[in-house]
């Protein structure tokens, strides 16, 4: 299995902290970073190699690659995505490679711990496998997942009432190699429609078309999508006892 880490996205909303870096490389404790975690979280998984998909101040992270790679063991390639003002299913679409014999992904602004992707890796379902909080009260501005008993996901979408959904995708998945053909086609047909969609509007196509597409509960687990500066204060109180 291997890793990708989406990490080409602007960070606007963290300026000035932002100005010169990619929000994955804000240090959350002492000098580790989102990157960090994310890295060290793969490698405590088992994956033997992470792709990087960069594309905003993509000099910053390949500045720190080698380092990266000592430090945690493994090894690491950068991808780039050659239009940062587009959203993450044209960063994801450039992965396919990668996930073509399967996958974990990890958005590079979520800090949690390493135990979301081992849940992940035992589960027996197969498919794309969302990592769901299904614990944590949901805000409009979650990424909600309707599901049956059986955990089959049927919408996955910001814009659905909180008391209509399962629970909040934390930008955490496993793309099984079964699936990959599947979810290359409906990506490039999500940024082909608009760029600024999603790679979960990509996931919808799949969850469309049939049972691809599964929420994993992975119990009460604190985690947090650094967004703004309130987000990244409380990474960083939550880095410190991960």
């Amino acid at each position: 299995m291997r890793g990708i880490v989406l990490a080409a996205g602007q960070g606007q909303r963290l300026r000035p902290d932002t100005d010169d870096l990619p929000k994955t490389l804000l240090t959350v404790d002492g000098d580790t970073t989102i990157l960090d975690i994310a890295i060290r979280n793969l490698a405590a998984a088992g994956v033997s190699d992470v792709s990087i998909v960069v594309g905003y101040a993509a000099h910053t992270v390949e500045a720190v690659r080698d380092d990266l790679r000592e430090r945690h063991g493994i090894d690491i390639t950068l991808i780039h995505n050659d239009r940062v003002d587009w959203n993450n299913a044209y960063s994801l679409w450039h992965a396919r490679d990668v996930y073509a014999d399967g996958a974990l992904l990890v958005n590079g602004d979520t800090v949690h711990p390493g135990s979301v992707e081992k849940i992940l890796l035992a589960s027996d379902a197969e498919g794309v496998l969302l990592a769901t909080d299904a614990v944590k009260t949901l805000t409009d501005e979650a990424m909600k997942l309707r599901c049956d008993a059986d955990g089959v996901v049927s919408r996955v979408t910001k814009q659905m009432p909180v008391d209509t959904a399962y629970g909040e995708y934390i930008g955490v998945s496993r793309i099984d190699a079964g699936v990959a053909a599947a979810l290359t086609e409906a990506l490039e047909r999500t940024f082909r429609t608009d760029p600024n969609l999603y790679y979960e509007d990509a996931f919808q196509l799949l969850a469309d078309a049939g049972p691809k597409v599964r929420a994993v509960p992975i119990g009460h687990v604190e985690w947090v999508e650094v967004d703004d500066h309130a987000d990244l204060a409380a990474a960083r109180e939550l880095a410190c006892r991960c």
